[in-house]
């Protein structure tokens, strides 16, 4: 028999609320959660970062320490854990040089080999914990590049190489390609470099080691687990993922409930809901004046949060802007990256401070806000493997404008003439011209008054919850845990 409940080890680079640059770390905080309410125990392990207090965060400092050699050197990592409110155990390993004294999650371009030390290190010092444990895990479930060591190490290991591995790839873009020379560095033999192992055009690429060697292979939309087969979307893996697409899994991303929902959330001004929601109105005067906007309550409020690049389509939003700000409407955007595109709008909100307002970097209380009190939301992405924040949008009754390709296409269905049947305003060439006929096609919904209050309160209804995902999770994972 199956075992019930499962021993379920996540492993990540980003788990919410400890850390967090992008998606993954809101999957690898919520999933776990979802898959303990159907009554499995879960591990999440994580790198302790500079931005993790170990002491504000109630995590205990352990005596047992895992020792990595790397390059010729051999680094430890200090183990500190705890648990969640929800039930759900956390391990987080510590090291000054790699982790504690780095001021970021990811390097940059300048940096970027270290980081192949530093995931690395992580990779080997969690498998060298889970050895360690008297209790096995019935199930490893690894995420991106970060943690791709991890599953080419288990399927080597004699004692773990049975231990079924699931590979969640939550953006193909990211694939931890590094000089062939890393392989040495990693103490890697060099049996793995070649075609079905870790060789990528006379590199090592971990990612594709980890589609290789993983049992099951996940991906974050059903949309995006199509394009990432095709030459335009695969990245150079799109034939590798050909090859082993009899493993590969499209599961859709949902939201917690917990801390995307406007009739609990404490972000906000004010709470509403479907029944009553009076209290979005309050959200975008109290947002007009936070932000120093003109407070209108006819004019349409148009917001975007997310990374200012041009993967989200915010040069595209930029060549638009003009022309869109000829109407009357005002464009909110929170967010950090191209410091050219940001450029642009700052030059925006200089030359039209009553109708744009920019606020750089991220911060997730003001996030909230924009999402809560904006009228439309913007996700203008060439490629979205999932996104959340035009669910988070359908959670506040904002109507998402989104460009129709991976998760956006799946979450978001186009609203046709009489407003009927769509939960948002969907285009599908990545020009300015077509993200402009969105957005003005949503301006005319929102001049339609009542109409456009009953479709706010249709999208509130949408289930974007965790449940329905986590029990396709759970059908894998059973599928590859052998019976009794």
């Amino acid at each position: 028999m199956v075992p019930a409940p499962m021993e379920i080890l996540f492993v990540t680079s980003e788990v919410t609320p400890y850390s967090k640059v992008g998606g993954l770390g809101d999957v690898c905080g919520a999933l776990p959660k979802a898959l303990r309410t159907l009554g499995h125990r879960v591990t999440v392990i994580s790198p302790l970062y500079s931005t993790i207090d170990p002491v504000a965060r109630s995590l205990a400092r352990r005596l047992l320490k895992v020792e990595v050699p790397l390059g010729g050197k051999t680094y430890t990592a200090e183990v500190y854990d705890g648990r969640t409110a929800s039930g759900v155990d956390l391990v987080f390993l510590g090291n000054d040089e790699l982790f504690r004294k780095v001021p970021y999650i990811y390097g940059n371009a300048d940096t970027y080999e270290l980081d192949a030390i530093r995931f690395g290190f992580f990779s080997r010092a969690a498998l060298g914990w889970m050895k360690a444990r008297d209790t096995k895990f019935d199930v490893v479930h690894a995420h991106d590049w970060t943690a791709a060591l991890m599953v080419v190490d288990i399927k080597r290991d004699a004692d773990l190489a049975k231990t079924p591995c699931v590979f969640t790839i939550h953006n193909l873009a990211h694939q931890g390609n590094f000089p062939k020379a890393m392989m040495e560095t990693l103490g890697l033999p060099w049996d793995l470099f070649k075609a079905d192992g870790l060789e990528f055009y006379e590199q090592m690429n971990l990612l594709k080691g980890a589609i290789a060697n993983a049992d099951a292979i996940t991906t974050v939309s059903p949309t995006y687990a199509r394009e990432i087969r095709t030459k335009d979307g695969g990245h150079g893996l799109d034939g590798v993922l050909r090859q082993y697409e009899s493993k590969l899994h499209g599961i859709l991303n949902g939201v917690d409930a917990a801390l995307w929902n406007s009739a609990t959330d404490t972000e906000i001004p004010s709470r509403f809901d479907p029944i009553n929601i009076t209290g979005k109105a309050r959200c975008k005067t109290e947002l007009q004046r936070e932000l120093g906007l003109p407070m209108r309550p006819e004019v349409p409020v148009i917001g975007t949060v997310g990374r200012v690049v041009s993967q989200k389509g915010y040069d595209l939003l930029a060549k638009a802007a003009p022309q869109l700000l000829k109407n009357d409407v005002q464009l909110v955007l929170l967010g950090d990256g191209d410091a050219e595109i940001l450029e642009t709008f700052a030059e925006l909100s200089h030359r039209w401070p009553d109708r744009v307002q920019v606020r750089n970097g991220f911060n997730e209380s003001l996030a909230h806000r924009i999402i809560a009190g904006s009228d439309l939301f913007l996700v203008p992405s060439r490629f979205e493997p999932c996104g959340l924040t035009q669910m988070y949008a359908h959670r506040y009754g904002t109507l998402p404008i989104v460009r129709r390709t991976g998760g956006l296409a799946d979450t978001v269905v186009d609203c046709d003439a009489h407003l009927e049947t769509g939960t948002g305003f969907v285009f599908d060439d990545a020009t300015p011209q077509a993200l402009l006929g969105a957005v003005q096609r949503g301006l005319s919904a929102y001049a339609a008054g009542p109409v456009f209050d009953g479709l706010r309160k249709r999208v509130m209804r949408i289930d974007h919850s965790w449940e329905r995902s986590a029990r396709l999770y759970d059908g894998i994972y059973k599928e590859l845990v052998p019976t009794a």
